[in-house]
C-alpha cells in the first residue's frame, strides 16, 4: 500500500484508463495525469511490442526513481479525491494516463494505480483505450 493513502470511500468505482496523446481526442476524465515525461520502453527493442500489460514493460517503466514517485503522488491524489467525490454522493471516478502512444507508460500507471486502490479496499477497474491501435 502506498504511503499517506486515505480510508476508503465505500460508495464510489475508480475507473483507471489509459490512452495515448497521439490519438488526439482526450477521454472524458476527472483527472488527467500525463506520463510522457518518464523514460520511453517504445525504444527498448525487446519491449517496442509488448505493451504495459507485460511484467517486463510494468518493471521497466516502474524501475526508475521518478515513476516511483510520481506513481505515489497520483495514487494519494486519486485515493482522496474518490472519497471527496464519494462523500458528495459521486459514483464514478475516471482517472485517466496518457502517454504518446497509450501502450506503454499510461498502460502501467493505470495498471499499478488499480492495483494499490485495490489493495487499499476501493473498487476500480481498469480500461485501455489504445492499446490495440497501431
Amino acid at each position: 500500500m502506498s504511503e499517506g493513502i486515505s480510508a476508503k470511500s465505500d460508495n464510489i468505482k475508480i475507473v483507471c484508463l489509459s490512452f495515448g496523446f497521439k490519438y488526439n481526442d482526450m477521454p472524458d476524465a476527472n483527472l488527467v495525469f500525463d506520463v510522457r515525461c518518464l523514460k520511453n520502453p517504445f525504444y527498448v527493442e525487446e519491449l517496442k511490442e509488448l505493451t504495459g500489460l507485460n511484467k517486463a514493460v510494468l518493471d521497466y517503466v516502474m524501475q526508475f526513481e521518478e515513476s516511483k514517485i510520481l506513481a505515489n503522488s497520483i495514487v494519494r491524489v486519486v485515493t482522496e479525491t474518490a472519497n471527496l467525490f464519494g462523500q458528495k454522493g459521486k459514483e464514478k471516478l475516471v482517472v485517466a494516463f496518457g502517454c504518446t502512444g497509450g501502450k506503454h507508460r499510461s498502460v502501467s500507471f493505470a495498471e499499478y494505480t488499480y492495483k494499490m486502490l485495490l489493495e487499499s479496499g476501493f473498487t476500480a477497474e481498469t480500461l485501455h483505450r489504445d492499446i490495440n491501435k497501431r
